[in-house]
């Protein structure tokens, strides 16, 4: 069974409504999922799962500042993450509010300790992202974000 790890920062709730949805999509793809508040995840929490998916609302661009001391403190980790699978997903107030570069900004951490990065050639490229509110689009894609990760991470053990 693909363990997962759902790690996210929320000021106002809406980064962690989106979280809960990526929680729902992979927990219908079978994974064992344990979602955590950034402040409460430690970077042990990476090495115990076989995915790892991000969120965050948007700060001048970039990921909140509880995501980039997390990362930050993952160089404990380093050179025992490869081949694990991750994605990303945000939130902003305005719909150029900068989601795009806050994916990236989570992405470029996991790609650093050799993460495989879940796409979507369908959906939101990077990850999905909520302007304002979380709405039915967004959840969705939220939703299918945890289950392709998780199918991506299931293929990756099998073989």
């Amino acid at each position: 069974m693909i363990k997962a790890v759902v790690i996210y920062y929320s000021k106002t709730g809406t980064t962690k409504k989106m979280a809960e949805a990526v929680v729902e999509g992979a927990q219908e793809a079978g994974a064992e999922v344990e979602m955590i508040s950034v402040e409460e995840a430690t970077p042990d929490d990476l090495n115990k799962a076989d995915a790892a998916i991000f969120g965050s609302p948007t700060y001048y661009g970039h990921s909140a500042g509880p995501i980039r001391k997390f990362f930050d403190n993952t160089v404990s980790c380093h050179g025992k993450l490869e081949g694990k699978v991750g994605a990303a997903f945000a939130s902003s107030h305005n719909a150029g509010g900068g989601n795009e570069t806050t994916i990236l900004d989570m992405l470029h951490s996991l790609l650093v300790h050799g993460f495989i990065i879940q796409g979507d050639n369908d959906g939101d490229h990077y990850g999905p992202v909520a302007v304002g509110v979380a709405d039915r689009k967004a959840l969705s894609q939220c939703t299918r974000l945890g289950q392709r990760t998780v199918e991506l991470a299931s293929k990756l053990k099998e073989g």
